[in-house]
């Protein structure tokens, strides 16, 4: 038997911007506010199907630089291209990590800075 990932927790200043920001990038919905500065988010099946819900939890420490655990996203309904248009009109920023000049992949941070990469491959919707 192995486990799977239910949850994704993610610290943050502000979860309010970013469960709006996650909500149009992965087309989630709030789920549940389990405390005050607790939101999570997630598909509308809710909790428990294939996809992980993702759990914001306000904190006032500092992001300590770069993630070590990041987030790969990748398009279903449009190319690439027109998938990193949406994701920059939703808030997304560009950002530099040291990637290929021809890498494949855009690296984008999130209203916060949290880094996350959106790569190449179609995949179909959940």
């Amino acid at each position: 038997m192995a486990c799977r990932i239910s949850e994704i927790v993610l610290q943050c200043h502000d979860p309010e911007v970013l469960a709006r920001f996650w909500c149009e990038v992965l087309d989630f919905v709030e789920l549940d506010r389990e405390a005050e500065g607790c939101i999570e988010i997630g598909p509308r099946e809710g909790f428990g199907g294939p996809q992980s819900t993702i759990f914001l939890i306000r904190t006032d420490l500092p992001k300590p630089g770069n993630n070590r655990l990041h987030i790969d996203v990748n398009p279903t309904d449009r190319d690439q291209a027109a998938e990193l248009e949406r994701l920059l009109a939703a808030g997304a920023v560009p950002v530099d990590v040291g990637q290929p000049e021809d890498a494949t992949w855009h690296v984008l941070a999130d209203p916060e800075g949290n880094e996350f990469c959106l790569l190449r491959t179609r995949l179909a919707p959940v």
